[in-house]
């Protein structure tokens, strides 16, 4: 066991998901402390978690959380050929089977669950919800990949011809774009520590990715009235890589009851690792206000849970008759 510094303890373990891959998983907590909650972190595109992630972890476990990262397959430390994912619901599905895990760990079950992604993490997120709508007690949007930006895209007939080579050369860096690190990462330091990180993929994005990516996004622009969990969705409003403006539709057409959506003049498109320092104190005063409202509020998910359990015995009505209704 590693330390992050004299308050935060950070650890590591590989597990390996349903496809025999060894992927990369992360925990930092506070030391000697109960956690307030439970956080799951899901990174953005070509980044990982021990590294890019470990400041925006190390406040949030400052802030009394239990704070859980994982690197995607093709991402980071995990398997899988650098910035390749084959199919995003293999992503999706690798953070479901991990995080449940983890929440369904005895000391866990009663503690709130609230899941955070950036960006393509963020798309995570969202698919991590629609999968078990009523699993998870709150999600942190920041910038999510609901809608690539326009001039992100390639032009209409260039998708056409480089969807139908990404059946011959999934693999090959052939998508035309601009570079993201120079886009989404204000700090020139930031941008420095990613381009100096061998976990960090770099390069163009290979052709089956970048198709991944685009339909998850035109997928979730769709279906953004289907999402029905309490969320704060934080967009900086010079994002060149994500489209603010779908963050505020997200809002608008979300059927949550329980909604937030800020929108930060002048800020970029990583808020919570790529923006100044005095902008990141900003947001993570939002976030961890919002997270500390939802805790104090107590959890609706377990309180329901528990009627449903004190019903069920005071009728005596079996559990599996309980399922299958």
């Amino acid at each position: 066991m590693a330390k992050e510094n004299i308050n935060v303890e950070f650890e590591e373990e590989y597990i390996v998901n349903s496809r025999g891959l060894k992927i990369f998983t992360c925990r930092w907590v506070l030391e000697n402390s109960q956690p307030k909650a439970l956080i799951f972190l899901c990174h953005g595109y070509a980044l990982e978690s021990s590294i890019s992630m470990k400041g925006c972890a190390t406040r949030l476990a400052k802030a009394g959380y239990e704070v859980h990262g994982i690197d995607y397959e093709g991402h980071g430390k995990s398997s899988g050929l650098l910035g390749y994912v084959t199919n995003f619901d293999n992503l999706v599905d690798d953070c479901s089977e991990h995080f449940t895990n983890i929440c369904e760990k005895k000391e866990n079950v009663k503690r709130t669950r609230i899941i955070m992604g950036e960006s393509m993490g963020g798309a995570v997120v969202l698919r991590l919800h629609r999968k078990k709508p009523n699993y998870w007690d709150g999600g942190v949007l920041v910038a999510p990949m609901c809608k690539i930006a326009d001039d992100m895209r390639p032009h209409p007939m260039a998708i056409k011809f480089l969807t139908l080579l990404r059946r011959v050369i999934p693999k090959w860096k052939l998508t035309p774009t601009q570079d993201i690190v120079d886009l989404a990462f204000r700090d020139p330091q930031v941008r420095k520590e990613i381009r100096s990180n061998p976990y960090a993929y770099k390069g163009r994005p290979r052709l089956q990715t970048s198709y991944q990516l685009y339909t998850a996004s035109m997928d979730l622009e769709k279906r953004l009235g289907e999402v029905s969990f309490p969320f704060l969705a934080l967009h900086g409003a010079e994002d060149k890589v994500t489209d603010p403006s779908v963050s505020k539709i997200l809002y608008e057409s979300a059927q949550s009851e329980d909604k937030t959506f800020k929108l930060y003049p002048g800020m970029w498109h990583s808020l919570s690792y790529g923006e100044l320092p005095e902008n990141l104190d900003i947001v993570f005063s939002d976030i961890i206000s919002w997270l500390d409202e939802k805790v104090s509020l107590g959890n609706s998910r377990k309180e329901e849970e528990q009627k449903l359990a004190n019903d069920r015995n005071s009728l005596k009505i079996p559990e599996s008759s309980m399922n299958e209704s």
